[in-house]
């Protein structure tokens, strides 16, 4: 069974703790995502999963093979894109290609199947040096390269940061395919929305997973009543509901305002106390909240933890 597993991982860097206790397990044929921002230590937890990083403390595996004592069976296993495109510049589309099936001893007409829907897209450019590449073309052409010896997992490091919308949509429905194809993939992210697309996602920060879930159900995480606000004058608006002392939380998302109020305080409070405040063009109504507020709200809950202790 292609399965990950990591059990009480920690990790640090001097003084740094990158990882606190990491535990999690990714199913076999599951599109796992891991969300959080930078810092959070999503990559050296891939780092440690691919086996270039060697933890401080506790285990992983995948499948049946230990990344520390296993590891050189495991890289002939792992199909993996970091984060930074790692590829040859100098070297075209094709050579690039050409030599990391080489390295894993296949070619490209072996595993070309699986790897057609991709690199069709990149084909007609196959004798361009891959530095010259737009950055959806090296997005394709490094998964295309993590993909051509037909690892059991697919491990990718922010794949979609810095790339346009459009090839991130496109990137993600090549994922969905490849994991039609039983290939375990664990991806991490910065990016919410791309949480909608996996299977289950561990939400990270500081080291810690603060929940694991499917991404449908974590929303009913948030127990508080919650409210989408706006006015015409925003930033007053802000400036008052923080000051208001009857809002346990004012964060801004888009074009509104999230609030979480106080017991007591309904929307007919809310409206009531803007509109006498002089408020034009005032909204509110009460929502059902995202993954994004769910993960706020369990920050801030981690950070008054640890101050407490």
């Amino acid at each position: 069974m292609a399965e990950i597993n990591a059990h009480k991982i920690s990790k640090s860097y001097g003084k740094t703790q990158a990882l606190h206790e990491v535990s999690l397990k990714v199913e076999s044929g599951e599109l796992f995502g891991l969300i959080g921002p930078d810092g959070a230590g999503k990559s050296t937890l891939i780092r440690i999963l691919t086996t270039l990083l060697l933890p401080d403390k506790g285990s992983a595996s995948l499948g049946d093979y230990d990344v520390v004592k296993d590891y050189k069976q495991l890289r002939r296993m792992i199909g993996y894109m970091p984060g930074r495109f790692s590829l040859y510049e100098d070297l075209s589309v094709e050579e690039n290609l050409q030599f990391f099936a080489t390295v894993f001893g296949s070619s490209i007409q072996e595993n070309y199947e699986l790897i057609s829907d991709i690199y069709h897209q990149i084909e007609p450019f196959k004798k361009r040096r891959a530095g010259n590449l737009s950055g959806g073309m090296k997005q394709k052409l490094a998964l295309s390269c993590a993909l051509i010896h037909k690892p059991d997992f697919l491990i990718l490091d922010e794949p979609t940061t810095g790339v346009d919308a459009v090839s991130r949509v496109e990137f993600w429905d090549m994922l969905h395919k490849l994991k039609a194809r039983g290939i375990t993939i664990f991806v991490s992210t910065p990016y919410m929305d791309e949480a909608m697309r996996c299977d289950r996602v561990a939400l990270m920060q500081d080291g810690k997973i603060m929940a694991v879930d499917s991404p449908g159900v974590i929303p009913d995480r948030f127990p508080e009543t919650l409210f989408a606000v706006k006015a015409d004058d925003m930033y007053r608006l802000k400036i008052h509901l923080e000051q208001s002392g009857k809002l346990q939380s004012v964060k801004l998302f888009g074009q509104f305002l999230h609030v979480v109020p106080d017991k007591g305080f309904g929307k007919d409070e809310l409206i009531n106390d803007l509109e006498n405040q002089n408020f034009k063009g005032v909204y509110a109504e009460q929502i059902r909240a995202g993954i994004e507020d769910v993960f706020i709200r369990l920050m801030a809950k981690q950070e008054e933890d640890d101050h407490a202790k």
